[in-house]
Formats: C-alpha cells, structure tokens, sequence
C-alpha cells in the first residue's frame, strides 16, 4: 500500500488556501488545500485551484509544475528545485533570457496565457541556472490564434522584457526596446478598473501585502 504524504514545511497561507512541501514515496512535491479556507471565500478558492489544474493539464513536460492529482479540494504538484527570480537573480545571464522567451512561446503555442508574469516570484531560476514558470491559477486558455489569446501573450512577453531590462538591459534589442515602450489597450483598461478593485480585496478585505510578489512562492 501507498504510504501517506507526509509534510515537509508550510510554504505559504493565505484566504485561498494552504500551500505545503510534502513528501510521499515518489519523493517531493507540492499540495495546495483549500479545506481551512473561510466559507465566505470557499468558492473562490475553488475555482482558482481547479483554474491551476486545467491550466496545468497543458504545461506537461514544460519547465513549469507538473500536475499530479486534482480532487476539488486538493491540488497536487510536482516540486521544482529553484529559487524565485528575485532570490537569484539572473544578473547578466543573457542564456536565461533567451531561454525564458523560448518556453513563453511554448506556452502559448499551447493556448496558455499566464497573466501574472510581472511577479518575479512566479519566475524561477532552477538549480541548473534554467528558467521555469509556477502559479497559473491567473492563467487563460484558448485557441493561441485568437486575437485575444494573441494580446494576452504580448503581455506575458512584455512583462518577461521588464525582467530582462531589469537584470541584462545591455542585451535588450531595439524591438524589445520599443515593444517596451507600447501599453496595450489590455493593459490600461486593468489599471483604470481592475487593478483598483484588485488593491481594495487584497489590501483590505484580505489584509494582504501587495507588494508585486516580492515575497516567497511555491
């Protein structure tokens, strides 16, 4: 018989769940549970953790967490053995980059929009010096050649350019450069109404630090 997971450490708990390293005998991984979350925000909850899972269901084999089980109140995730962008910086590392691009394009190709990459906290820097992605319960699928599909990817890369003009500006090229300076219309309707709406839930019904993901992630 299976041994039962046992935990590990708590990574993180917030109003929409509790996030754990666990261990079982297949080795380590990840659960999120949303049994302790308040009634009030039960659903919710729920369908941010089964939006993960669907989402999950199409980065198989991608550098990015690997779905294991998904029960409706438990989501299980492969563990990813890295430190968020932020942690370790990838000063200078022109490879990475060009890298990180290359599984953004994956991604899309796939149909899958992140919409929360200008946290640095959701971009890893794995023990080999590669790039991988985490926390898609933000995340959009659909058909990468709608025109929708195709704003949300320019964000995704957008927000990837940011980082780069943060950590290796010397090696931004005069596309990046003026793609930097394009916002889209996708971007200015979320800070002229979504991103008030999102600081007031956050910040003061959920008490929440806002602070762009600067802090740790699973």
């Amino acid at each position: 018989m299976p041994t039962e997971a046992v935990e590990i450490s708590a990574l993180k708990a917030d109003s929409f769940g509790r996030i754990a390293l666990m261990r079982d005998e297949r080795g380590l991984f990840v659960r999120r549970d949303i049994a302790h979350v308040p009634w009030w925000l039960r659903l919710p909850a729920w369908w941010l953790a089964r939006r993960e899972a669907r989402a999950l269901q199409r980065v198989q084999g991608l550098a990015a967490p690997q779905l294991l089980r998904w029960t409706g109140g438990r989501l299980d995730r492969s563990y990813l053995d890295g430190a968020a962008m932020y942690q370790r910086p990838p000063r200078g590392d022109v490879a990475y980059f060009h890298r990180a691009r290359r599984l953004l394009q994956q991604l899309h190709r796939r149909g899958l929009a992140h919409n929360d990459l200008a946290k640095e906290a959701n971009w890893l820097v794995l023990a080999d010096g590669q790039p991988a992605i985490i926390d898609f319960q933000l995340a959009t699928r659909g058909d990468p050649r709608a025109r929708w599909m195709r704003l949300l990817a320019r964000e995704d890369l957008r927000h990837l350019l940011k980082h780069k003009r943060t950590y290796c500006p010397q090696a931004l090229t005069p596309v990046e450069r003026r793609m930097l300076k394009r916002h889209s219309w996708v971007r200015e309707a979320w800070f002229a109404t979504g991103k008030p709406v999102y600081r007031f839930v956050t910040r003061r019904l959920l008490q929440w630090e806002d602070n762009e993901g600067q802090g740790p992630k699973p």
